[in-house]
């Protein structure tokens, strides 16, 4: 009996290494596609920013920051610019960080668009319903640092000693570096529970999960405190700390209400 020999099917053969790498590139295409299209994003808001921040616009934003947060004392005026190009970059700077801001829904939209198409259509829905939390929460992270985390930490560092023989007039590049750093550090950490609940969501953590390591949890927000605290002083540590404390277990009490999945 003659057996004839079969060959393979397209399904069992090896893929050539071109199809291979022209997947890698693919996702290499897609990656520059949605890093582009956030950085317009951060660009658009920029350009907003620089209308906040303009000497002689409407809003005038630096002056507020400034008669905000600086010791103000009659007798001088409350910041100094020491370098010629020091004025205008920080001006542009701060800008910059408005336009990060007002463009951070952009910027985790496009994140979520780079990873959506391996998910599916109930996942996407899920992702997209926390678009909106994702704003929520990063705008009430920049309202508390306004009202509670840079007025204390400024008041903190500039009176530390409380001697009559130092005066206080920091540049206008520290002061502003300190206090959008500090802003935008407490934007970004209370997105930390819809950061968990997506988590929990995709079945990378449970609830359970994140209850039972409690203990470590704190060990590990101490850690990251005072690795993203710009200044490193105890006082601003605990303002960053106990609030991302708190931040966690919000999100290991979101985490209960996740859908099982499929």
């Amino acid at each position: 009996m003659i057996t004839q020999k079969t060959q393979p099917t397209t399904a069992d053969a090896p893929q050539p290494e071109e199809e291979r790498a022209m997947t890698l590139i693919e996702h290499l295409v897609e990656l520059r596609t949605r890093l582009v299209r956030a950085g317009i994003g951060v660009i658009l808001g920029m350009i907003v920013g620089v209308v906040l921040v303009l000497p002689n616009g409407p809003v005038k934003l630096i002056d507020t920051i400034i008669l905000t947060f600086a010791p103000i004392n009659p007798s001088y005026a409350p910041i100094q610019a020491v370098n010629t190009t020091e004025q205008f970059s920080q001006y542009m700077m701060v800008a910059l960080v408005i336009g990060v801001m007002l463009a951070m829904p952009v910027i985790v939209y496009q994140l979520l668009a780079f990873i959506i198409p391996g998910l599916t259509d109930k996942e996407r829905r899920v992702l997209y319903m926390a678009l909106p939390f994702v704003t929520i929460f990063f705008i009430s992270g920049l309202i508390f640092g306004w009202f509670v985390t840079v007025p204390t930490a400024i008041r903190f560092l500039i009176s530390f000693s409380g001697s009559e023989l130092i005066q206080a007039q920091p540049t206008l590049s520290d002061f502003l570096s300190t206090i959008t750093t500090l802003l935008l550090i407490n934007g970004i950490v209370f997105e930390l529970p819809v950061i968990i609940y997506v988590l929990a969501f995709l079945g990378v953590v449970t609830a359970a999960q994140l209850a039972q390591y409690r203990r470590f949890a704190i060990v590990a927000v101490v850690i990251i405190a005072a690795v993203i605290t710009p200044t490193g002083d105890p006082l601003n540590l605990a303002l960053l700390a106990v609030p991302m404390y708190l931040l966690y277990e919000v999100g290991v009490i979101l985490a209960r209400f996740v859908p099982k999945r499929d």
